[in-house]
């Protein structure tokens, strides 16, 4: 019995959202009805410019651009095999703890290792539920992204 109440409620709840978001797209454009058009004379802004027609991204190319240019160090126009594999010998030297230039098992795991003997309260050699509990990942929010639009006049004020 409880579990159709539940489905009931559930199957309003969701109505309710679908008509609230019908309703809010339908007066979206309704007020974007109102608003007058903007001709290609009233498109620029106080102290800006005019603006632009499109919303400027990065394209991929941009983007492999940059990549390229963290790998070329010396930044003549190509990666040699040194640049290339850089990233992964200063990679390796942070595990190879001792210099010798080979990586050990114990080596290798070493943060895996401490954060097992952090979390081994008792010092049993094995975890409990709740000691293990204090090993998952803590992961961080992605950032929002930061708007670099121009600054506009608020609708509705006259010039002059």
């Amino acid at each position: 019995m409880v579990r159709y109440i539940a489905g009931g409620a559930a199957a309003l709840l969701l109505a309710a959202a679908a008509i609230f978001w019908a309703n809010t797209r339908d007066n979206g454009a309704a007020a974007n009805a109102v608003l007058p058009a903007l001709t290609t004379a009233d498109q620029t802004a106080p102290d800006s410019g005019p603006l632009p027609d499109t919303v400027p991204e990065a394209s991929a190319k941009t983007r492999e651009e940059r990549r390229f240019g963290r790998y070329d160090k010396d930044k003549d126009g190509s990666i040699a095999r040194d640049e290339y594999l850089a990233s992964r010998r200063k990679a390796f030297a942070k595990l190879d703890t001792n210099g010798d230039g080979a990586l050990s098992f114990e080596e290798w795991a070493i943060k895996t290792t401490a954060k097992f003997a952090g979390a081994d309260r008792d010092k049993s050699g094995a975890l409990t539920r709740d000691e293990f509990a204090t090993t998952a990942v803590v992961r961080k929010a992605r950032p929002k992204p930061k708007c670099v639009c121009p600054p506009q006049a608020p609708v509705g004020e006259d010039e002059g």
